[in-house]
């Protein structure tokens, strides 16, 4: 809980209510500007001596009730609630994680791009959604159940995990997946649940997040090792949903591994088109035999 930050944004979202607002008192003589302590606390069904002690930095730990009926008693905006929810230290409400559909608008993005491998994921390393040529250089990871689903699990737990990086990326690799995963915490209810399952089962997690290193990753360069092309160093821009509890993934080739890039394209698409052929030839064998 940040009892400075609550108590200067209480105080200046107080401030700038006019007498009147939500049926608080008006007509009155006044010296200061906006509503008194005693009309804010009266529309949160809160007493005036535990608000006082909010804006003085004192007083227990609003519950997330509380936090919503003072949203609601000053008449906060979507985004200013969700600041006073994080101040109180709490999620916002109706930010659940969603880990089984993609982000609309993340994906409308993915669905646009053409010559990029693109995904969907959550905070936690979970794919929601990708495009062919993501599904051909990483893999189809969505019909896994339980922690595996998480690609920051499969890293630290599963050994052959690892085989789609060189070794002499694993190190960084490591690094940068551990520092996601505090960042994660910030803002996905089931972050904190995955840092226990992956301390109980894996050292080498447990010892590099004792450094407390946090990043959110916006920018990345990577490495894997693909059977059908090789070596291919990627460069990863990545876009954060708005609840930030998805992200969208965007992969280009550096240099000259953009030809192999091009390449895996290529066999994506003509396993694309083979698939619709036999698809085509299935249903129409089953239409001739009814």
């Amino acid at each position: 809980m940040d009892r400075e930050g609550l108590a200067h944004f209480l105080r200046r979202r107080r401030e700038q209510l006019a007498p009147g607002h939500n049926g608080s008192a008006h007509g009155f003589s006044r010296k200061t500007r906006g509503l008194r302590r005693e009309e804010v606390a009266e529309l949160a069904h809160i007493s005036t001596d535990y608000y006082t002690k909010l804006e003085q930095r004192r007083g227990a730990r609003p519950s997330p009730e509380v936090a919503l009926s003072l949203a609601r008693a000053l008449g906060l905006t979507d985004d200013e609630r969700d600041h006073l929810f994080a101040l109180v230290g709490h999620y916002p409400p109706g930010r659940a994680a969603n880990d089984e559909e993609a982000d609309p608008t993340l994906r409308r993005v993915m669905d646009s791009v053409h010559g990029i491998a693109a995904l969907v994921g959550t905070s936690l390393g979970v794919t929601l959604a990708q495009n062919r040529l993501a599904e051909a250089l990483l893999g189809d990871h969505q019909q896994l159940t339980g922690w595996e689903r998480s690609a920051y699990y499969r890293w630290f737990v599963v050994p052959q995990e690892r085989r789609l990086y060189p070794t002499d990326t694993h190190a960084e690799t490591s690094r940068s997946f551990v520092a996601s995963i505090r960042a994660a915490t910030d803002v996905h209810p089931q972050a904190g649940d995955l840092v226990v399952a992956l301390r109980g089962r894996s050292p080498e997690f447990a010892a590099l997040w004792a450094e407390h290193d946090v990043r959110a990753c916006r920018h990345e360069e990577m490495s894997l090792l693909h059977p059908a092309v090789g070596r291919i160093d990627l460069t990863v821009e990545v876009i954060f949903g708005d609840s930030r509890e998805q992200k969208l993934f965007l992969m280009t080739a550096r240099g000259a591994h953009d030809a192999k890039l091009r390449a895996l394209n290529a066999l994506a698409l003509k396993d694309s088109r083979s698939a619709t052929r036999r698809a085509d030839a299935s249903a129409s064998t089953t239409r001739r035999s009814t």
